[in-house]
C-alpha cells in the first residue's frame, strides 16, 4: 500500500465485513458524515452518503467515479464492492451542530441510502434517528427504493422539526425496461406502492424519471404513463432529468446499449462522443414536455398548495458530491 494516502488507503485497510454471491461489503473508517459540495451553484450545500458503491447496478450511473477515489478503477466494483461507513451518533450530532440552521441537506446523492447493505447494516436509519432528534434543516431524500417506507415513524417526527422531503426515483413503468436498466433495483410498482404509503402518511414525497434517455423513455406516452402513476400514488411533485453519461458510466452504459438497443448505439456516440451532456434543443424539448406533463396532472398546482421543492428539477444537479 505504498504510496496510497487519504480515502483510498483507507479503503485498501477495511475489513470485509460480509460477501454475497455477487457483492461484498467492508467496514470503511469515517472522519466525516456531512460534505460540503464544492459546486456553489448547487441549491443545497451539504450531502451525506451512508455507503460507498450502491448495489443497483443501474446502467447509467454518474456515481461510479466515486470509486475512483478508492484507487477502484474497474466501473463494476462500484456495485461489487459496497462500503459501510463506521457510524458515530455522538460525532454526527456534532457535525450538525456546526452547521448553520435552515441549511439544505441532500442524503443519498451519489449512493442509494436504501439498497440492499441498509437492511443489514441500517446506518441510514440511525442518521434518521439524529435528525428526529435535531431541528432546523432543510432534508431530503433520494431512493430507488420501497424500503424507505420502513421508516416512517422517524419521518413522521423528522417533518414536524425539519423541512423534509422524499424523492423517489422511477425511470418508467415498464417493469422490463426497468430490470434492463436498473437490474438490481426494486420494480417500479413497488416503489410507486412506497410513494402511496409515505404520501398516505402526512409525507411529502415527489418521483422523479432521472434519467430520460433519448429514444428509451422519452416519449410522450411513456412520461405521460409514468406521470398518471405518480399522479394516482398521491405524489406531491413531479419531474424528469435528461440524461448524461459520464466516462466511468459510458464504460458500462454502451456495452447495455450493444445488447439491448444497437440500433441506437450509433447515435448515442454521436451525442456523447466528446461530452458528458447533450448538446442542441433536445434537453429543452424535454423540459418543455415535462412540464406539459405536470401541468396535465396538476403538479404545478399541487406544488403550490405546498412548501416548494427542497431543489428544483435541473439534470446538472446529477453532479453531487460523495
Amino acid at each position: 500500500m505504498a504510496g496510497i494516502v487519504g480515502i483510498a488507503r483507507m479503503a485498501a485497510e477495511s475489513p470485509s465485513l460480509d460477501a454475497k454471491r455477487r457483492v461484498e461489503y467492508f467496514d470503511l473508517a469515517t472522519r466525516n458524515f456531512v460534505s460540503k459540495c464544492s459546486n456553489d451553484r448547487l441549491p443545497f450545500r451539504w450531502t451525506i452518503n451512508p455507503y460507498r458503491g450502491c448495489e443497483f447496478g443501474c446502467k447509467y450511473c454518474y456515481a461510479r467515479y466515486a470509486h475512483e477515489f478508492m484507487e477502484l478503477r474497474d466501473p463494476l466494483d462500484f456495485e461489487r464492492r459496497i462500503f459501510v461507513k463506521q457510524f458515530d451518533p455522538a460525532r454526527f450530532r456534532e457535525e450538525l451542530r456546526r452547521l448553520p440552521q435552515g441549511e439544505c441537506i441532500a442524503l443519498g446523492t451519489a449512493t442509494d441510502p436504501y439498497q440492499p447493505a441498509e437492511r443489514r447494516y441500517r446506518i441510514t436509519r440511525a442518521i434518521l434517528d439524529v435528525f428526529a432528534q435535531t431541528s432546523g434543516f432543510r432534508l431530503g431524500i433520494t431512493t430507488k427504493s420501497q424500503l424507505v417506507a420502513r421508516d416512517i415513524d422517524l419521518f413522521r417526527e423528522i417533518s414536524q422539526r425539519h423541512f423534509f422531503n422524499v424523492h423517489m426515483t422511477v425511470t418508467t413503468v415498464d417493469s422490463e425496461l426497468a430490470r434492463a436498466l436498473e437490474p438490481m433495483a426494486p420494480r417500479p410498482d413497488l416503489r410507486l406502492a412506497a410513494v402511496r404509503k409515505l404520501v398516505r402518511q402526512g409525507i411529502r414525497a415527489s418521483v422523479f424519471c432521472s434519467p430520460i434517455l433519448p429514444l428509451i423513455n422519452d416519449s410522450d406516452a411513456s412520461l405521460d404513463e409514468l406521470a398518471r402513476a405518480v399522479s394516482a400514488a398521491g405524489a406531491t411533485g413531479f419531474g424528469g432529468n435528461v440524461l448524461f453519461l459520464k466516462a466511468c458510466a459510458r464504460e458500462v452504459f454502451m456495452p447495455f446499449l450493444e445488447e439491448r438497443f444497437p440500433l441506437l448505439v450509433r447515435r448515442y456516440r454521436e451525442r456523447f462522443g466528446r461530452t458528458a451532456y447533450l448538446r442542441g434543443d433536445y434537453p429543452e424539448r424535454m423540459k418543455e414536455r415535462v412540464a406539459r406533463i405536470r401541468q396535465r396532472y396538476g403538479f404545478d398546482r399541487i406544488e403550490a398548495q405546498t412548501e416548494p421543492e427542497l431543489w428544483p428539477r435541473d439534470p446538472q444537479l446529477a453532479l453531487f458530491e460523495v
